[in-house]
Order: C-alpha cells, then sequence, then structure tokens
C-alpha cells in the first residue's frame, strides 16, 4: 500500500507563490510518474502538472504552463509544485497521485492514476 502525504498548502495572496510536496511511502518511487491535480469547489478534479518517472519530461495543464513547475527527488520519495504569480481562480484542494503502471508516460487523466494523498488546501485571495 502505498500513501502520498501533501503539505504546503495554505493562504497566500494573489501574486503569490506556494510551494506544495507530496511524500511517497515505498521503494519503488523512481518507477513511477506522478502527477498533481485540483478540485475547486462544485467542480471536477483537474489535471495540473505531471512529471516522468525518470524526471525528464514534464506536462502541464495550459493554466498552469509558465507559472507552475513541478519537479521530484528520488532520493526524498517527493513530488513538488512550485506555484508562482498565483490567481483567486487557483483556489483548490490540490491532490497528488502516482500512476498507475511503473514507467508510464506522463499522464493527463486522473483515472491512469491509482495513489492519491488526502489532499492540501490552496486559497488565493484577491
Amino acid at each position: 500500500q502505498v500513501q502520498l502525504v501533501e503539505s504546503g498548502g495554505g493562504l497566500v495572496q494573489a501574486g503569490g507563490s506556494l510551494r506544495l510536496s507530496c511524500a511517497a511511502s515505498g521503494r519503488t518511487f523512481s518507477r513511477y510518474t506522478m502527477g498533481w491535480f485540483r478540485q475547486a469547489p462544485g467542480k471536477e478534479r483537474q489535471f495540473g502538472a505531471a512529471v516522468m518517472w525518470n524526471g525528464g519530461i514534464t506536462t502541464y495543464a495550459d493554466s498552469a504552463k509558465g507559472r507552475f513547475t513541478i519537479s521530484r527527488d528520488d532520493a526524498k520519495n517527493t513530488v513538488y509544485l512550485q506555484m508562482n504569480s498565483l490567481k483567486p481562480e487557483d483556489t483548490a484542494v490540490y491532490y497528488c497521485a502516482r500512476a498507475g503502471r511503473p514507467f508510464s508516460n506522463a499522464r493527463k487523466v486522473a483515472d491512469d492514476y491509482d495513489y492519491w494523498g488526502q489532499g492540501t488546501q490552496v486559497t488565493v485571495s484577491s
């Protein structure tokens, strides 16, 4: 059983920055693509960013491009999401997730991920 624990959320003013972290249990972290999703009240869960298992390829939602950066540290079993120039519409619960298969490409669909964290709240005030 894999456990994912997010941290780093909080309240920030528009234009500010936050860095989310997601620590994973287990010994096979480096084999899996990792992703960040978010869900705002009354809305469906949306893809934000993903980093491939080898760390070499990242992919972003259009809303995240140029503002968010996903990275991973396999030695620490941790994936990060650096969020800059935050906007009120970024307000949501942010979830990290592990891809369902090892050595997979970066995935944008939630169904392609099998383990999820409990989420961390990000609130951006105007």
